[in-house]
C-alpha cells in the first residue's frame, strides 16, 4: 500500500485564514456606554491581546489550515468536504464547546431567530436549553401543542423522531424541533420527579403568544378583611408587554384592588427592553432594573426604567416564580426583590442570566456568542445561579398537572377540570396569605393613628 502524502496547506490558505482573524474588526451591536457597579469585580478580567497573543494565533491557524486541507485532500467522501461545510462544522463546535448557549447559526436558522420574538410562530410552543448534557424544557407555552399533550416545564426530552438528543447540540435540537406546520414530531420525554418515560406526538401549529392572561379580582372572605387582591399572569416578554399589564392594572384598580399578585411561573422571558418596562410598571421612574457585566466595554451596561414611565406604588405585590421562570422573568423578580418591592413566593427560579450578541457573518450565517452576565441591582449573579423566593414554597407533580390543565382550559376534558380544581394552588395560596398579612397590619396601623 502506498504511504499517504501529507502536503502542507499552501501559503495563500495560510495567508487568508490569518487576514481573516486578525486583521477584521470584529462587528459589534452599537450600545449605549455606561459604566456599571464594581466592573469585573464578579468575573475577573483577561489581559489584553499582546504580540506573542497574536503569534499564538497564527500558529493555530496554521494547524487548522494543515487539518482542513488535509480533510480536503485524502477524507474518503469528497461530497462532505467543501470548504463551506468544513468551515460550518468547524465554527458549530467552535462555539458549542463554550458554553450551551453560544452557538453558530446557519443563514436559515438566523432568520427563524430573527422571526421569534413575534406575536405568533409556527412549532410546537416549547422554550428549551441544554442543562448538563440533556435537553431540559424551560417552558411548554399555553395553548401550544406541547402544554395541550402534558408536556411540563422540568421534563427532560430524550429522543426527537427517535434521534437521541444527548449527542445533539441545543441548536441541532431547536432546528429539529422546528418544521412546517401540520407536520408530526415524535417525543420521547422523561420526567425526573417521577423517572416516567412517555412517548408523545405532537402537530406543529401556529401558536398564538398573549402575554397577559387571567387578569381577575381574588376577593377574601370578610373574616379575613374582605380584601381585593388582583392577580395576572404575564406568560412573555414581547412588545406590547408592558402596555397590556399597565391597561390591565388600571381596570383592577378601578375594581379596588387592594394588593397585587404577579405570576411569572414557566415565564421563559423574551425582550429584554420588555422587562425593564415590566418592571418600570412597579418602581420609580430612572430606577436600575438590572446590569451586564463582560470583557468588552461595549458589554458592560446598566438598564433603567424609563424616566416618564408612571409606576404603581401604593399596593402591597407579591411575584411567584418557579424553575420554569427563566431570563426576563429573573430580571423583573430579582430587581423586585432586591428593591423590596415585591416577596417572591415559589421555587428558584431557573438560572438563566447571560447575554447573548448575535453577530451577523457576511454570508447572512451568525454567530451567537455569550458576552456578559446579567445582575440584580443588589449585584446578585442570575446566571446558573437562579432567584431565591422569600417564601419557598414547592409544588408536587399532581399540583403541577393540575396547573398546566386549568391554564390549558380550553383543550381538557370536564373530567380533567373537575380533577384540576379539586387541586390547591399552594404558591398561589401562599402568597394570599402574605399580602393579606400585610393589609391587615396596615389597617391596624393607620386605626392607631391619633
Amino acid at each position: 500500500m502506498r504511504p499517504a502524502i501529507l502536503h502542507p496547506p499552501s501559503s495563500w490558505f495560510l495567508r487568508l485564514l490569518a487576514i481573516a482573524a486578525l486583521a477584521l474588526p470584529l462587528a459589534a451591536p452599537a450600545q449605549e456606554k455606561k459604566p456599571v457597579p464594581a466592573p469585573g469585580a464578579l468575573r475577573g478580567d483577561a489581559d489584553q491581546p499582546t504580540d506573542k497573543d497574536e503569534a499564538e494565533a497564527y500558529a493555530q491557524l496554521a494547524i487548522l489550515a494543515r487539518a482542513m486541507q488535509l480533510v480536503r485532500q485524502d477524507y474518503v467522501d469528497g461530497k462532505k468536504v467543501s470548504y463551506r461545510e468544513l468551515t460550518y462544522h468547524a465554527l458549530r463546535g467552535m462555539l458549542a464547546a463554550l458554553d450551551p448557549h453560544s452557538q453558530f447559526m446557519e443563514p436559515e436558522g438566523f432568520k427563524e431567530m430573527q422571526d421569534d420574538t413575534r406575536s405568533r410562530y409556527d412549532g410546537l410552543g416549547l422554550v428549551v436549553a441544554m442543562r448538563e448534557g440533556s435537553l431540559i424544557v424551560v417552558t411548554a407555552i399555553d395553548g401550544g401543542p406541547a402544554a395541550k399533550g402534558g408536556i411540563l416545564n422540568g421534563d427532560l426530552i430524550v429522543k426527537i423522531d427517535g434521534k437521541p438528543t444527548d449527542k445533539l447540540g441545543l441548536s441541532e435540537a431547536v432546528a429539529l424541533l422546528r418544521g412546517k406546520p401540520r407536520d408530526n414530531v415524535a417525543l420521547t420525554i422523561m420526567r425526573p420527579a417521577t423517572r416516567e418515560v412517555k412517548e408523545v406526538t405532537l402537530t406543529r401549529t401556529e401558536v398564538k403568544v398573549e402575554t397577559v392572561k387571567d387578569a381577575r379580582i381574588i376577593a377574601t372572605e370578610p373574616n379575613n378583611g374582605g380584601f381585593k387582591i388582583g392577580y395576572m399572569r404575564l406568560v412573555q416578554f414581547n412588545e406590547p408587554s408592558a402596555e397590556e399589564l399597565g391597561k390591565k392594572l388600571d381596570e383592577l384598580a378601578k375594581q379596588g384592588m387592594n394588593a397585587f399578585i404577579l405570576d411569572l411561573r414557566n415565564n421563559p422571558g423574551g425582550l429584554l427592553s420588555s422587562a425593564v418596562d415590566v418592571a418600570g410598571q412597579f418602581v420609580a421612574p430612572g430606577t436600575m432594573v438590572c446590569y451586564t457585566d463582560g470583557r468588552a466595554p461595549s458589554a458592560n451596561r446598566i438598564y433603567r426604567t424609563a424616566a416618564g414611565s408612571k409606576p404603581r406604588l401604593d399596593f402591597p405585590m407579591a411575584v411567584l416564580i418557579n424553575n420554569g421562570s427563566a431570563s426576563g422573568s429573573e430580571i423583573v423578580a430579582g430587581a423586585l426583590k432586591d428593591l423590596n418591592r415585591a416577596v417572591l413566593v415559589g421555587e428558584r427560579t431557573f438560572g438563566k442570566g447571560s447575554v447573548q450578541s448575535v453577530i451577523p457573518l457576511p454570508d447572512n450565517s451568525a454567530v451567537r456568542l455569550t458576552t456578559a452576565k446579567y445582575y440584580t441591582p443588589g449585584r446578585q449573579v442570575i446566571h446558573e445561579r437562579g432567584i431565591e423566593p422569600n417564601l419557598r414554597v414547592v409544588t408536587t407533580p399532581e399540583q403541577e398537572r393540575a396547573l398546566a390543565l386549568r391554564r390549558n382550559a380550553e383543550s381538557t376534558t370536564e373530567e380533567q377540570k373537575k380533577e384540576a380544581d379539586a387541586v390547591r394552588d399552594p404558591q398561589l395560596d401562599r402568597a394570599l396569605d402574605a399580602l393579606k398579612g400585610v393589609l391587615i397590619f396596615r389597617q391596624q396601623f393607620a386605626a392607631k393613628k391619633p
